[in-house]
């Protein structure tokens, strides 16, 4: 199963943990997994830890995370995501780099990790490829490899390859993944779990639920999409919104885009379904009422755009979910 394409399959990730690796940098590429499946209420992704000998790595907060087993070299297709902080040049044995060379031969997708991408570069995975490293090191990866195209991007998706500068845009990149897996809708609310973004200090209101996890430095956009949550029940169209924002509905298109990569009405629709997704699970209101509360014309609307986004109806949604949290009869 590829890592990139639109399912609701589970999907399985390898994660080669090298000694030395941040525990941050590990719960970034964990974290926004786990909370996918929470929120989505099923396991859409898994993830194995492994380390090149099978023994529990010596993170640099000095605690040891345990593997699941030793890296080898296999004709198993799973993405295989290797991350890396300190000392990487430790771990670069013939060896490790002959079984990365060996793995990129099945494996749909291998992702260099913060000083992963060392690790990959050495193996030659990324020759003639763009890849991204940490922002101190661009200048002594971008000499050591010239055959790779060393980019300040905080992320790169490159065909089979991905690569991140750091664990904040390790985040970024598995937000994409999610997005691009389960939709827009489901990473904006695994984002609303992230709120990594410092707000100013100039601003007087707090920084908002649902817009905790996006790099929205833009004013304008932080107005507009306070806006929009104050009127998920009667949602307002573009032109009035860019009206109290203070500029044309074209120009605030062009704002969403550069700022969160979405144009205002995706973000906006996300913004309802998540709310409705919240009460289909959490109430037990009809979904007519959730329809109406939400801005929807209808329920059948509502189910309509519900299912494109979730990939199942609200009552498929509410039984699955009860039937989890349902217990078993005790005993007799």
């Amino acid at each position: 199963m590829t890592l990139l394409q639109r399912s609701t399959e589970p999907l399985d990730i390898d994660l080669l943990v090298l000694p030395e690796t941040n525990l941050i940098l590990i719960a970034s590429v964990i974290e926004p997994l786990r909370g996918a499946n929470r929120i989505a209420g099923s396991e859409l992704y898994r993830w194995r830890l492994l380390t090149p000998d099978g023994a529990p790595v010596p993170t640099t907060s000095a605690i040891a995370i345990p593997a699941e087993g030793t890296f080898q070299a296999t004709t198993e297709e799973t993405p295989l995501f290797v991350l890396a902080s300190y000392n990487w040049r430790r771990s670069a044995t013939p060896a490790l780099k002959m079984q990365l060379s060996q793995a990129a031969r099945h494996r749909t997708i291998i992702a260099g990790i913060e000083s992963g991408t060392w690790l990959l570069a050495e193996a030659s995975l990324l020759d003639g490829l763009p890849a991204t490293v940490h922002w101190e090191d661009y200048e002594d990866f971008a000499l050591a490899y010239p055959e790779v195209r060393a980019v300040k991007d905080r992320f790169v998706i490159d065909g089979k390859r991905l690569t991140t500068s750091g664990s904040l845009p390790t985040v970024d990149l598995m937000l994409e993944v999610i997005r691009q897996r389960q939709g827009y809708s489901l990473a904006l609310e695994v984002s609303r779990l992230f709120r990594y973004e410092q707000p100013s200090f100039h601003i007087d209101e707090p920084l908002s639920a649902a817009s905790a996890g996006l790099r929205m430095h833009d004013p304008r956009v932080t107005q507009a999409v306070r806006l929009m949550e104050e009127h998920i029940e009667q949602p307002l169209i573009l032109a009035r919104l860019a009206r109290r924002v203070g500029v044309s509905a074209r120009h605030l298109q062009d704002l969403f885009q550069q700022s969160i990569g979405a144009p205002p009405h995706v973000h906006y629709l996300a913004l309802r379904l998540n709310a409705a997704r919240r009460k289909v699970i959490e109430t037990t209101a009809s979904f007519a009422d959730i329809a109406a509360a939400t801005g929807f014309n209808s329920a059948s609307a509502f189910a309509r755009s519900y299912r494109a986004s979730f990939s199942e109806s609200p009552s498929e949604t509410r039984r699955r979910l009860r039937r989890r949290i349902t217990p078993s009869p005790a005993p007799p």
